[in-house]
């Protein structure tokens, strides 16, 4: 296994483990010197996902992968279903 500098994922392509694109690796968060998330500057569809943000933290929990691409679990992104709320029968 060959460790990476943080300089070098700079601007790393990122996609999701299922393999949609994602977008590109800006900025890594340090907590207690050690990465804590990543800050990815999203693109294509996934932008209407998050409702028009330009970029999302991402913890590093969720990444699986780094090399010359960067491969997150798509259980990290937020599903169109739970920003969508069922209402009642009853309430209609």
């Amino acid at each position: 296994m060959r460790v990476k500098k943080i300089t070098e994922v700079m601007g790393c392509k990122v996609y999701t483990d299922s393999g949609d694109y994602f977008g590109e690796i800006e900025e890594a968060n340090l907590l207690d010197n050690k990465v804590d998330g990543w800050k990815i500057r999203v693109g294509g569809s996934v932008t209407s996902l998050i409702g028009g943000a330009r970029g999302v933290i991402i913890p590093h929990q969720f990444v699986r992968a780094i090399g010359d691409i960067f491969v997150i679990n798509k259980s990290a992104l937020p599903s169109q279903e739970s920003e969508i709320e069922e209402i009642p029968e009853g309430l209609i």
